[in-house]
């Protein structure tokens, strides 16, 4: 009986030993952290990205092709090039795109140069004046990109149109 009190006790230490948990602490950040491919990041409606691009091989005789500034230009990081009268190319929110010339002035006539360009996501115009005691036909003026949202991106452009 002597062993079975002992034996009974016994059981009741194991059985009243509270259990310790082991918890395994981990920075809850680590599990939370979410990468992003700025590739699948949508473009907010908010903004108009302009980017640079290199002169269009699809341009093979007259055209206009300008920069944000003479710096720029001179350095052939355009943002616009046209081939004089039907298509204006330039890459807008990530996207290389080849629209057409709705309307074009001649810039020989009275030294102002104006461009239109629309399609279903922008409406483009250029507009500014001849420089003069240049050789060639420089031109500065302003390009004006709006949205159907109602985003509107001016820029002022140096460039150059000729054949």
């Amino acid at each position: 009986m002597k062993y079975l009190i002992i034996i009974f006790s016994a059981f009741l230490l194991i059985a009243c030993k509270k259990e310790k948990e082991t918890v395994v602490s981990s920075d809850p950040s680590d599990s939370l952290q979410i990468v992003k491919d700025s590739a699948d990041t949508p473009i907010s409606s908010g903004k108009i990205l302009v980017e640079t691009i290199p002169f269009p091989k699809e341009i093979k005789e007259c055209s206009c092709y300008f920069a944000t500034s003479k710096a720029d230009f001179e350095t052939e990081k355009y943002i616009y090039a046209d081939d004089a009268g039907k298509t204006a190319y330039m890459k807008l929110d990530g996207k290389r795109l080849a629209l057409n010339l709705i309307s074009s002035s001649d810039m020989e006539v009275d030294e102002e140069l104006t461009k239109e360009i629309e399609n279903d996501d922008y409406k483009i115009s250029v507009k500014g004046k001849k420089i003069k005691n240049e050789e060639a036909l420089l031109f500065e003026g302003t390009l004006t990109i709006e949205k159907p949202d109602g985003t509107v991106f001016t820029t002022p452009v140096y460039g150059e149109c000729g054949c």
